[in-house]
């Protein structure tokens, strides 16, 4: 069993940045390929960014490349997505996951095996 907890969100303005982490307990993550995803308010949760097992392979979605960072340290157990130039449509609860299977990283919600609770992100204009 893997327990994810992520931290980091918060109320930003717009053109701010913030930084995500998830944490796991339970088991190591230097095995898994890790995502992020994120739920706006009535809306589907939707991929934002995966990362390899190793950190040598990272996926983003159209809307947040270039603007967003997946990253992970191993040794602490903790993935971390940093967010620049944030705008108002990135405000939504960002969850971490953990793909057991793929350790290359997946864009799709299904192959993930276990989640955390969610943080909030909120981005004013």
């Amino acid at each position: 069993q893997v327990q994810l907890e992520e931290s980091g969100g918060g109320l930003v303005q717009a053109g701010g940045s913030l930084r995500l982490s998830c944490t796991a307990s339970g088991r190591t993550l230097s095995s898994y390929a890790m995502g992020w995803f994120r739920q706006a308010p009535g809306k589907e949760r939707e991929f934002v960014a995966a990362i390899s097992w190793s950190g040598g392979s990272t996926y983003y979605a159209d809307s947040v490349n270039g603007r967003f960072t997946v990253s992970r340290d191993n040794a602490k157990n903790t993935v971390y997505l940093q967010m620049s130039s944030l705008k108002a449509e990135d405000t939504a609860v960002y969850y971490c996951a953990a793909d057991i299977l793929r350790p290359w990283g997946s864009r799709k919600r299904n192959e993930y095996n276990y989640w955390g609770q969610g943080t909030q992100v909120t981005v004013s204009s």
